[in-house]
């Protein structure tokens, strides 16, 4: 079931919408940081958006790139937000997301478990240099 779309919408209601961002005011800060681009040009939250406009959206290390099918009306399920944008980013941006994960499998420490001892360092240096 789809719902209804308008003509245009705030790009940062829109990235709330389709849920890009789990809340407007963090779709907000995202774009007054510059992470939102539309033909590679940062926008403002305020900027309308319409029906098959790209938008990239920079998530450090990710550089996420968009295609608007539609613009909804409200927010909606996370199932039915692919019915309004479609994916278009590249693989090799969606291995930067794989490894940065990976990397960062050991870094978890316990708390109270102090600085790592030299030995620890060596083991980790180890790991990360396979």
């Amino acid at each position: 079931m789809m719902q209804q779309s308008r003509e245009d919408l705030r790009i940062d209601k829109f990235l709330w919408s389709v849920r890009l961002y789990k809340t407007r005011s963090k779709a907000t800060e995202a774009c007054k940081k510059g992470r939102i681009f539309i033909g590679d040009i940062a926008v403002k939250a305020s900027r309308q958006v319409t029906k098959d406009e790209i938008i990239k959206v920079k998530k450090p290390p990710v550089l996420y790139t968009y295609r608007i099918k539609e613009l909804p009306v409200s927010r909606m399920s996370a199932k039915l937000a692919d019915d309004f944008i479609e994916d278009l980013t590249p693989e090799d941006e969606k291995i930067k997301l794989d490894l940065k994960q990976k990397a960062g499998m050991n870094k978890h420490r316990y708390k109270g478990s102090g600085r790592p001892t030299k030995k620890d360092r060596r083991d980790l240096d180890k790991f990360r240099n396979r």
